[in-house]
């Protein structure tokens, strides 16, 4: 099943620094990434439905903070269909940061399943993004700075991550929401190109990397 977007919808995208990706140094408030890609792709395609595109993504976010503004930048606007990724700040990055605080799979998915709640109940359309992280050795503003890691961090940082990817998909199918599937997307686009084609520190997205991401979202809503 897709979503049916009808003219004149608001169409929301939320989460950290993937959806950000300098929104506000953009004339058009959506950045230059994946939501950009998306609006620009659905304007060429469906000129006779026109609708509000927004994006309220804030580097570095985490599920706790999305709900400290949640009310405000998202649940005020009253979106038709909403869009968040997040989850990559809620990894284990204190493998770099012995200061950071370990944020539990189980802390993680309240927090979010709080987020979607009110959305649910209101008839919101929604669209998870699952977090992702490819293999790179290179990790850009990881613990304060630009770091080489080992394999030992990248298999940590795994291992903290995939039980909240699959917290995200427990998530959709109790909130009936569409699952953007995007670690196993780029796991596979990777394994022809390599992962730096799609991601040059393992976690923001290339060109190539968000048209990826914007041409999976396309296909949910028609």
């Amino acid at each position: 099943m897709t979503i049916t977007v009808r003219p004149g919808s608001t169409m929301m995208f939320t989460g950290d620094s993937i959806t950000d990706c300098q929104r506000l140094e953009s004339e058009d408030g959506l950045g230059f990434g994946y939501p950009l890609r998306v609006a620009g792709e659905w304007g060429l395609r469906h000129p006779d439905r026109p609708v509000t595109w927004l994006n309220t993504g804030i580097g570095g976010n985490k599920v706790m903070d999305l709900e400290a503004r949640w009310q405000a930048d998202v649940l005020d606007t009253r979106p038709d269909v909403l869009s968040i990724l997040v989850g990559v700040n809620d990894m284990g990055w204190h493998t770099l940061d012995p200061n950071g605080y370990v944020i539990p799979v189980a802390e993680f998915e309240a927090g979010y399943d709080r987020l979607l709640a009110p959305l649910a109940e209101a008839g919101t359309e929604l669209i998870l993004i699952e977090p992702f992280l490819l293999p790179i050795h290179d990790v850009v503003e990881a613990g304060g700075g630009a770091v080489r890691i080992g394999e030992k961090e990248r298999k940590e940082w795994r291992t903290d991550l995939d039980p909240k990817i699959q917290a995200v998909r427990k998530l959709a199918r109790k909130y009936d929401a569409h699952l953007l599937a995007a670690d196993g997307m780029f796991a596979d686009l990777a394994a022809t190109t390599g992962p730096e084609y799609w991601s040059a520190d393992g976690v923001h997205p290339t060109p190539a990397g968000h048209a990826a991401l914007a041409a999976a979202w396309l296909r949910l809503v028609m």
